[in-house]
C-alpha cells in the first residue's frame, strides 16, 4: 500500500469521500456554466440581475445538490431507481393537469419559488432505471425479446406523455437516450436496425399525413421542419429564428465582434438569445476560438465521464455514468445542430449555458449520481 492510499485510509468516512470526488468534472462543469453567465451578462446588455446574477444563484444550489447526492451510496440510488422513475411519470401526468403553459406548450409545474419541468427529470430518471434493469437481469437474457419489450415500454411511456404537451424536442432525446442504454448493455443489433427501418416509416407516415385528419404532428411542427428544409422559404415567419441565428454566425468570422458587440443579440434581431439561442450569440461575439472552444470544454467533459465510467466495477454505476454522458452529448449536439441549420429548431437548451433552472439542475443532479458512482466505487491495492 502506497503511502497516499494509507493516509487516504486513515481519515474521517467523510472526509475521505471529499479526497475521492472528480475534482475534474466539478471544475469542467464550473467552467461551462461561467461561459454562460458570461454570455448572460451581455446579453442583458452589462446587467447582472436580469439573467446571469439568478443563473449563478442556481448553480451554486445545484452544486451544493449534486455534493449531497454524491456523498449517499451508489447502492441506495440504484435501489431507488423504480421509485424515482414512478415519480417522474406522476410529475408527466400532472402536467396534464395542473401545468402552467409557456409559449404555446404546457410543460412545467410552477412550485412557487421555481417552475419545474418534469421531462427534464425524466431524462435522468429514465437512465437510472434502465440501468438498474440491466444491472438487475442475466446478461444471456438481454437481447432475448420479452426482455427487450420491457425496456421499450420504459421508453414509450414517457415518451408519450411528453408529446402530448407537445415536447418533440425532448421526446426525441427520450428515444436518443433510452436507445443508448439499450445498445450499451448489450441488446443485438438486429433489434436496432429493425428500429432504425420502423423510423424509417414513421417519417414517410408523417409526411404523407400532413394536412389529413390523421395528421401526426402539430400544425407548427410541420412549420419546423419546411424551415429546416429551407429557411428563405418564409424568413419572416417561420425562417427568422433561424436565418437571424446563421446571420450571427456568419458575422462573427474567426475571433468575433468582441464581448457585448454583437449587433444580432444587442439589437434584438436575435430571437431567444438568452435560452436556446444562447450560442449563436456566443459565436458572434467571440468566432471562431470562442465556439471551438466552449465545444472542446463539452468534449473534455464528456471523456472524463466516459473515463469514470470504465474505472466503475459494477454493471449498474458504469451504465448509469454513460448514460448521463450520452444525455450530456445530446443535449449540446442537438443544439448546436439546431442553431448552425444541422437539424430542425426543437427547442432544446445549451446545457449549463442556457438560462434556465430545470435543465441546470437536472444536469447536476445527474453529475451527482456520477460522483456517487465514483466515490463509492471498490478501491483495491495497486
Amino acid at each position: 500500500m502506497s503511502y497516499l492510499e494509507y493516509a487516504v485510509k486513515t481519515v474521517p468516512t467523510g472526509l475521505r469521500k471529499v479526497l475521492h470526488i472528480n475534482w475534474a468534472l466539478v471544475i469542467l462543469l464550473t467552467a461551462i456554466a461561467s461561459v454562460g453567465f458570461l454570455m448572460l451578462y451581455s446579453v442583458a446588455g452589462g446587467r447582472m440581475h436580469v439573467w446571469a446574477e439568478p443563473q449563478m444563484e442556481r448553480f451554486a444550489f445545484g452544486l451544493v445538490a449534486m455534493f449531497a447526492v454524491a456523498f449517499v451510496p451508489i447502492w441506495f440510488w440504484r435501489n431507488i431507481a423504480g421509485v424515482a422513475f414512478g415519480l417522474s411519470l406522476l410529475l408527466l401526468v400532472a402536467v396534464e393537469f395542473v401545468g402552467t403553459v409557456g409559449m404555446g406548450a404546457q410543460r412545467w409545474i410552477d412550485l412557487g419559488f421555481m417552475r419545474l419541468q418534469p421531462s427534464e427529470l425524466t431524462k435522468i430518471t429514465l437512465v437510472m432505471i434502465l440501468a438498474a434493469y440491466y444491472d438487475w437481469l442475466d446478461l444471456r437474457k438481454t437481447s432475448r425479446p420479452f426482455w427487450v419489450l420491457v425496456p421499450l415500454v420504459l421508453i414509450l411511456l414517457p415518451v408519450a406523455l411528453v408529446l402530448r404537451q407537445p415536447d418533440l424536442g425532448t421526446a426525441i432525446l427520450l428515444l436518443f437516450g433510452g436507445g443508448v442504454m439499450m445498445f450499451l448493455a448489450g441488446v443485438h443489433f438486429l433489434y436496432f436496425v429493425v428500429v432504425i427501418a420502423l423510423g424509417a416509416g414513421l417519417v414517410a407516415a408523417v409526411f404523407t399525413s400532413r394536412g389529413t385528419e390523421w395528421q401526426l404532428l402539430k400544425d407548427y411542427q410541420y412549420r419546423r421542419i419546411d424551415t429546416f428544409l429551407d429557411p428563405s422559404t418564409d424568413p419572416l415567419g417561420a425562417g427568422y429564428h433561424i436565418s437571424q441565428a446563421k446571420i450571427a454566425l456568419g458575422s462573427g468570422g474567426w475571433s468575433g465582434r468582441g464581448f457585448m458587440q454583437g449587433t444580432q443579440s444587442r439589437l434584438n434581431f436575435l430571437p431567444e438569445k438568452h435560452t436556446d439561442f444562447i450560442f449563436t450569440t456566443l459565436a458572434e461575439e467571440f468566432g471562431f476560438v470562442g465556439a471551438i472552444s466552449l465545444l472542446s470544454l463539452y468534449v473534455a467533459l464528456i471523456v472524463f465521464t466516459v473515463a469514470a465510467a470504465l474505472r466503475n466495477r459494477d454493471r449498474f454505476s458504469s451504465l448509469l455514468t454513460l448514460g448521463v454522458s450520452a444525455t450530456l452529448f445530446f443535449y449540446f449536439a442537438v443544439n448546436m445542430g439546431m442553431v448552425m441549420g444541422l437539424a430542425p429548431v426543437v427547442g432544446v437548451p445549451l446545457p449549463l449555458v442556457s438560462y434556465g433552472g430545470s435543465a441546470m439542475l437536472v444536469l447536476l443532479l445527474a453529475y451527482g449520481l456520477v460522483q456517487s458512482a465514483h466515490i463509492h466505487r471498490p478501491r483495491g491495492r495497486t
